[in-house]
């Protein structure tokens, strides 16, 4: 942990980010995988408007220097991932390998360096007498989570918009939420995620996508019902709906849940199963539909732990396994 305090100098806590990214990049560069957190950019530019102003620089909107976007955009566009490369060595060759100890003198890199490496194995005489090596260095990482501090909620200030433009994404945590019990305090509708389509499983995907629309109506209809407005029977049913869908995503802390039951939980949410439940039961009827599911159809969260998607042939039982619950649940 590199610290630079709120009462240190404005020079040390606008130098000790680079710092920190400079330790990363160490293991980075040595073919291994390093996260770093800044905590967090609004103060780091704080520090970095003040040093400005002092030596007398012009200043800018809000009195920030000219230069503030690129103050953070070179520092995260500095996390990457290195390429890995490969080189044939002899079988008892042990450890990371250098490009000297090629056997053939060939480095192989690129997106299918992997591949290429194993075809050049496979050409040469005796092939069991060798084998692959990573060359040292290469497929290192390096990622970087940023966190920006927002005024009064204000997510279009000049510095949450500058980190948002650069990151793949953003999580927006809300005090509001927190503080109603809401955890972890999500705003979904200002939280968005650029390679979360391709990074998440089938699965999640086929339960995640009308969780989504189902909560999205459910805050419309949340900030609309709070005018004391007479809502219809169908929107009263959406209302329902989210209120318990919201309890579904509330998760105590360091209690991870596996992808099988979070996908049966979300699936049970968005297909009504949960409609009935009184919101104050909605703890124990999860940890009771959990335990059913482990016991009576295991076979249900096996498989969808292993193809990580719902075949229409699960859903069925997913489905009929649900409606026995249901019907058993008091």
């Amino acid at each position: 942990v590199l610290v630079a305090a709120a009462d240190e100098p404005a020079a040390l806590q606008y130098i000790a980010p680079y710092a920190g990214c400079a330790m990363g990049e160490e293991f980075m560069e040595t073919g291994r995988d390093a996260l770093v957190v800044y905590d967090d950019l609004s103060k780091h530019a704080w520090a970095y408007r003040q040093v400005s102003l002092l030596l007398r620089r012009p200043p800018g909107r809000e009195a920030y220097p000219g230069d503030i976007f690129y103050l953070h955009s070179r520092l995260l566009e500095r996390a990457a991932r290195l390429a890995d490369k490969f080189v044939i060595v002899p079988k008892e060759f042990d450890g990371a390998a250098d490009a000297k100890d090629s056997v053939d003198g060939k480095v192989f890199g690129g997106p299918l360096a992997q591949h290429d490496a194993n075809t050049a194995l496979q050409a040469l005489t005796n092939p069991n007498d060798f084998k692959l090596a990573k060359v040292r260095g290469s497929g290192g990482s390096l990622t970087a989570l940023p966190i920006v501090e927002t005024l009064l909620g204000d997510v279009s200030a000049y510095i949450p918009t500058n980190v948002i433009s650069i990151t793949d994404g953003q999580i927006y945590l809300e005090g509001n939420l927190f503080y109603a019990g809401i955890r972890p305090a999500v705003n979904v509708g200002l939280s968005v995620s650029r390679v979360g389509g391709d990074a998440r499983t089938k699965a999640m995907s086929q339960v995640s996508g009308p969780l989504r629309l189902d909560m999205a109506a459910f805050r419309e209809l949340a900030a609309f019902a709070q005018f004391g407005s007479d809502l219809d029977k169908s929107s009263q049913a959406q209302l329902n709906r989210g209120q318990h869908l919201q309890e579904i995503l509330k998760q105590p802390q360091y209690e991870p849940m596996s992808l099988e039951n979070q996908v049966i939980v979300i699936f049970a949410g968005t297909q009504g199963y949960a409609d009935k439940v009184p919101l104050d039961e909605m703890r124990r009827w999860e940890t009771s539909l959990l335990r059913f599911m482990e016991i009576s159809h295991p076979e249900v969260g096996r498989e969808v732990a292993v193809k990580k998607r719902i075949t229409d042939e699960n859903m069925e039982k997913l489905h009929s396994a649900l409606k026995t619950f249901t019907d058993t649940w008091q």
